[in-house]
C-alpha cells in the first residue's frame, strides 16, 4: 500500500528564518515538534545525517539534511514502514516561506492495518500541532489551530 501525505504552512518570515526551525529539530531549544503533547523527537546526536532516533514507537535514521532548507529520516520501525518523512522549506517572497512536511512510504505486512486505523489519524494530528507550533513561533499567534477529532482522542486514551 502506498502512502503519500502533505502538510503545509505558509509562514509569515523568509526563508532563512524558517529554516531555523529546521535547525533546531530534536535540540533543547526545539520550536517546532509539538513535545508538550506528543512522545518528543530524540536523536542519539546533533541533527545530521547517520543521527537515529524517533517519537513513540516510529524510529529513523536522518538520511538527508541541509541546513534551513530540509531534512529527511528514513523510517526503520514501525516494522512495514518503508519510506521516509521530511521537513523542507521553499521561500515564497522576501517576507513569506512555505513549511512542508510529507510522509512518503510503501506499507507492508502489519502495516497496512496500523496505518490506516491509527497511525494516520495520529500523524495527521501531531503534524498540524507542529505547524502550529511553528506559526506561533514565527508569528506569535495561530490563524486557525488544529483540533483533535474524537478518534484522534480516543487513539491517545488507548495508548496511555
Amino acid at each position: 500500500m502506498g502512502v503519500y501525505n502533505v502538510h503545509e504552512r505558509v509562514l509569515p518570515v523568509s526563508g532563512a528564518e524558517a529554516g531555523l526551525l529546521l535547525d533546531g529539530l530534536s535540540g533543547a531549544g526545539d520550536r517546532l515538534w509539538p513535545r508538550a503533547d506528543w512522545p518528543p523527537m530524540r536523536l542519539d546526536g546533533p541533527l545530521a545525517p547517520g543521527a537515529s532516533g524517533g517519537h513513540g514507537p516510529v524510529r529513523y535514521t536522518v538520511a538527508a539534511y541541509v541546513p534551513g532548507r530540509w531534512v529527511r529520516f528514513a523510517f526503520h520501525g514501525p516494522r512495514g514502514f518503508d519510506g521516509f518523512h521530511e521537513y523542507t522549506v521553499h521561500p515564497l517572497a522576501p517576507d513569506r516561506a512555505l513549511l512542508r512536511h510529507t510522509l512518503a512510504m510503501r506499507a507492508r505486512g502489519w502495516a497496512r492495518l496500523t496505518w490506516p486505523l491509527a497511525f494516520r489519524s495520529l500523524h495527521d494530528a501531531v503534524l498540524e500541532d507542529s505547524l502550529d507550533r511553528a506559526e506561533r513561533a514565527c508569528a506569535g499567534t495561530v490563524g486557525r489551530p488544529a483540533r483533535w477529532n474524537r478518534y484522534v482522542r480516543l487513539l491517545r486514551r488507548l495508548v496511555r
